[in-house]
Formats: structure tokens, C-alpha cells, sequence
């Protein structure tokens, strides 16, 4: 496994547990989706991943190396973290904010050279912002600003990507956008781990899915097995249909009451 969690348990101060038994892992090449109601764990589990939190138990391993044995730059060089949201503080170029993501394997104030300047070029690219890079981040739209914070995360050349809720505030078109471009790189080799409460659209694009209810594991498995129509119903406390769509992933259809006594 490319990241691997086993038995997570954390809370804060002399709360009860806000995760409570989590495992998961994701090795190259696949994705994996976490998702749950509000309030269930996810992003919790996010900065447990990333060592921003202390763990009453358990371990994260990555590439096989317990987590407390990287150093946060060497760390920095295997795994990449979008975080849920994050504040325009300067307003530098796109193309410079993109470098930032380079610094982890540069050396004390050394000066990006052509290797860096190759890696920020192809992470553009990639996220297909290579047309923005000389406007000021606080020009773009959401879409625009959620895939340069990817480029830059990219421009790590990590081997593991972990995105807390990479869709908040995108509209339809810019939230497929973004898994697409997540689907084509993780069938380009990447390690990828993505925290959403889009659960039909990580139906359509994960290759497993892990439901998150109150700190535990609530279901894991093929998008199949574990949004079904009973299972999601006690998770979210709602009634709901799952259909299926032409590509054979569920997809969960909240109902209405009446639609509840008549189902």
C-alpha cells in the first residue's frame, strides 16, 4: 500500500472518540473514495493522514514507513494534500503558486531551476491552467483556484494524493472537470485518496468507497457493495432509492416522505 491507516482512534481533548477504529489504504493506481455525512469523521481523517494530529491509537504507514519516521519535507516528497479550503493571502501568479509546490525538494533558499521550472510546466498542463499562469490567484474562479491548488500539489511530483472535499462550491460542470481530471491520474499511476460528500459522483469515478458513520467504519468495498439502499438509509438518517446507472455504478436518490411510505 502506497498510504495505509490501521485502527485510527482520535478525539479531541476529553471528547469521545471522532474516529474510532478507522482502516483504510490506497496503493498506486487506484482510487479511493471516503464519504459520509456531516460530522462522521472525514476530515478528521485527513489530518490524521497527514500527521496534524495526535492518534490515541493506531498507526499510518507510508510506502510501508511508519508516519512518525518521515520528515515532514521528506514526507512532503511522497505525499500531497489539498485540504478542504484555503484563504488567497497574497496574491501571487498562478505559475508562482504552482513552484510553492516545489520547495519541498529544494534545497535551503535555493533558487528553482530548469528541473523545477519542467515540473510546474507539466503540473499546468496537467490541470489544464497552463493558459493562466501569469493572472493572480484572486482573479480566478473556484474551478479555476481548486485545480491550480492541485497543479500545485502535483508540481510535489508526489506518489500519494489525498483531496479533502476538492468539489466545495463548483458548479456541475467544474466538479465533473475535476474527477475526470482525478480519473486520469490515477489511471496515469497515482495513489489517490479523495474525502467527498458527492457520493454518486465517487460511485461513478472510485474504485472502492469506504462510508464513514460516526467515527467508524459504516460499509467498504466496490461502489456496489457498499451504497445500498439500506446501509445508506441508518448512515444519513434519510429514505432513499439506489438505481443504477448505464456505466453499472449506484447512484442514491434521496426521497421524499410520501415517496418513503410508497417505497
Amino acid at each position: 500500500m502506497s498510504l495505509h491507516a490501521r485502527n485510527l482512534a482520535v478525539r479531541y481533548g476529553n471528547s469521545p472518540l471522532v474516529l474510532n477504529g478507522v482502516s483504510c489504504g490506497v496503493e498506486a493506481g487506484r482510487l479511493l473514495a471516503v464519504v459520509g455525512p456531516n460530522g462522521s469523521g472525514k476530515s478528521t481523517l485527513v489530518r490524521a493522514l497527514s500527521g496534524l494530529i495526535r492518534l490515541e491509537r493506531g498507526e499510518v504507514r507510508v510506502k510501508d514507513q511508519p508516519l512518525a519516521r518521515w520528515t515532514r519535507s521528506s514526507l512532503a516528497r511522497v505525499l500531497a494534500v489539498v485540504s478542504q479550503g484555503e484563504e488567497v493571502a497574497f496574491p501571487l501568479r498562478v505559475d508562482e503558486t504552482v513552484m510553492l509546490g516545489r520547495y519541498a525538494r529544494l534545497g535551503p533558499l535555493a533558487a528553482p531551476g530548469p528541473v523545477d521550472r519542467t515540473a510546474v510546466a507539466d503540473a499546468l498542463a496537467r490541470c489544464d491552467v497552463a493558459a493562466l499562469a501569469l493572472r493572480t490567484i484572486d482573479s480566478l474562479s473556484g474551478g479555476e483556484w481548486q485545480r491550480v491548488r492541485l497543479a500545485r500539489a502535483l508540481a510535489q511530483e508526489p506518489q500519494v494524493l489525498v483531496l479533502d472535499e476538492p468539489t466545495t462550491s463548483l458548479d456541475v460542470r467544474h466538479e465533473m472537470e475535476l474527477f475526470e481530471l482525478i480519473r486520469r491520474l490515477v489511471d496515469g499511476g497515482l495513489a489517490v485518496m479523495v474525502i467527498t460528500h458527492h457520493i454518486n459522483l465517487a460511485a461513478r469515478f472510485t474504485d472502492r468507497m469506504i462510508l464513514l458513520s460516526a467515527g467508524r467504519v459504516a460499509a467498504e468495498g466496490a461502489p456496489a457493495e457498499v451504497l445500498r439502499r439500506d446501509i445508506v438509509r441508518e448512515v444519513f438518517g434519510w429514505p432513499v432509492a439506489v438505481t443504477t446507472w448505464c456505466d453499472g455504478s449506484p447512484q442514491v436518490v434521496p426521497l421524499r416522505p410520501h415517496e418513503a411510505q410508497d417505497g
